[in-house]
């Protein structure tokens, strides 16, 4: 079996302009893979830490020349040697090399990139495609199937123009529509949308995730403009496609309260969640993601009990692809779907066996970019092998999206064979 001979990173750039860290792995046979790690906008109070260098006078602090030299000086010579095929010893190498709980010593940024370099370099080195050597190595399904993706029209909060407080406006084709179909889909819809929004005299600039930021006056202009989108097109809207939103609640939430610019007053949790069922019952809207803020715990299991039976509620930065907060979630009914993000918690292992446990309570399983992504497509692979439900890689319209989009066209070619 070929073994990792050399374990190099540097400094590259994701979709916003922010440094990120590629790591690339040489087998002792050869082979040569590499890896890239994307970075939040909006991240959860508890998600595992990047570390960033906070030099002021270069990259504007956002170096990560420090976690670059903790994969080369202090992660390589620790894996170097390793079989690269046995993924949860080197996971836990690299957790006991950190030491800490939340990666904030080596950096989830760095750890991530050598964890994610080293499952490619196991499916090299058994030559495999990727979502394959994933689902042989963990059989969370019985068979390979392609998600559904969730498409990003329509970007407000922390990723918009500052004029919508909820975070993303998403079409969802229906499921029982192949991969390829609902891609296509998306993108007719996408340009027309533009058209839509040319049409209108409004502004049409795009968010941070590629999908449009527009001038409008209130989130319900959002779902307005989007219903309008679907009536001038051929597809039926609760038929062939849903609505889908993600709230990102963290951005809305002041003093106990939520503000939303769809009325003068703040609205209560419990107002929130009737908010959310009216959306429900008006716009066929499916999902709601981040609905409240992370720490509303209590909030989360009254609007999981009161909405579960409507729409999915699903967990980003109220989960953080943490196991602790999965189970407590699970056993007190706080969610019904979790959105998996690597870097959230910094290794693959721990990635896997998040969705293995939320599978195995019954959820939905969700797999997401990042709002600064790079053109690695390595989550696309690790949909499709651990049977992700859905995948949420923005809107189809810039390279580190469409790259995803496209990786899981030519899977879909080869498990449909």
């Amino acid at each position: 079996m070929a073994l990792i001979k050399s374990i190099q990173a540097r400094e590259i750039l994701d979709s916003r302009g922010f440094p990120t860290i590629e790591t690339i792995a040489i087998l002792d046979n050869g082979i040569v893979v590499s890896s890239a790690v994307p970075s939040g906008t909006s991240m959860g109070a508890h998600e595992a830490v990047e570390i960033r260098d906070n030099q002021k006078n270069r990259y504007h602090g956002k170096g990560v020349l420090q976690a670059v030299q903790n994969v080369n000086a202090v992660i390589a010579p620790a894996i170097i040697g390793m079989d690269p095929t046995k993924q949860t010893l080197i996971d836990q190498t690299l957790v006991n090399l950190d030491g800490t709980p939340n990666k904030s010593k080596l950096g989830a940024n760095a750890i991530l990139s050598v964890s994610q370099v080293a499952m490619k370099a196991g499916a090299a080195a058994v030559g495999l495609p990727l979502y394959e050597y994933f689902w042989q190595k963990y059989r969370f399904i019985a068979q390979l199937h392609m998600p559904t993706p969730i498409f990003n029209f329509i970007n407000g909060g922390a990723h918009g123009a500052g004029n919508l407080d909820l975070q993303e406006f998403q079409i969802v084709p229906a499921s029982n529509k192949t991969y390829s179909v609902a891609l296509q889909m998306g993108v007719e819809l996408f340009f027309s949308l533009e058209e839509l929004l040319i049409a209108k005299g409004s502004v049409h600039s795009v968010g941070i995730e590629g999908a449009f930021a527009p001038d409008l006056f209130s989130n319900t202009d959002a779902f307005q403009l989007l219903l309008e989108l679907i009536s001038q097109s051929s597809y039926k809207l609760a038929q062939d496609l849903f609505l889908s939103v993600d709230a990102g609640a963290n951005y809305f939430h002041k003093n106990g309260k939520y503000k939303l610019r769809d009325r003068n007053e703040s609205y209560s949790t419990q107002e929130l969640i009737e908010y959310y069922r009216n959306l429900n019952q008006q716009y066929h809207v499916f999902a709601v993601e981040d609905g409240l803020f992370e720490d509303d715990f209590e909030g989360w299991k009254k609007m999981t009990a009161e909405l579960q039976s409507q729409m999915l509620i699903i967990g980003d930065d109220f989960l953080t692809t943490n196991k602790t907060h999965v189970l407590k979630a699970i056993q007190e009914h706080a969610c019904t779907a979790v959105l998996v993000k690597p870097n959230q918690i910094g290794t693959v292992s721990e990635t896997v066996e998040v969705v293995k446990i939320a599978k195995d309570a019954g959820w939905q399983v969700v797999f997401s970019h990042r709002s600064g992504e790079t053109t690695d497509d390595f989550i696309a692979d690790m949909a499709v092998g651990l049977g992700g439900d859905y995948v949420k890689f923005g809107a189809p319209n810039r390279g580190e999206r469409v790259a995803k989009y496209n990786r899981l066209l030519k899977i879909e070619s080869e498990i449909s064979r």
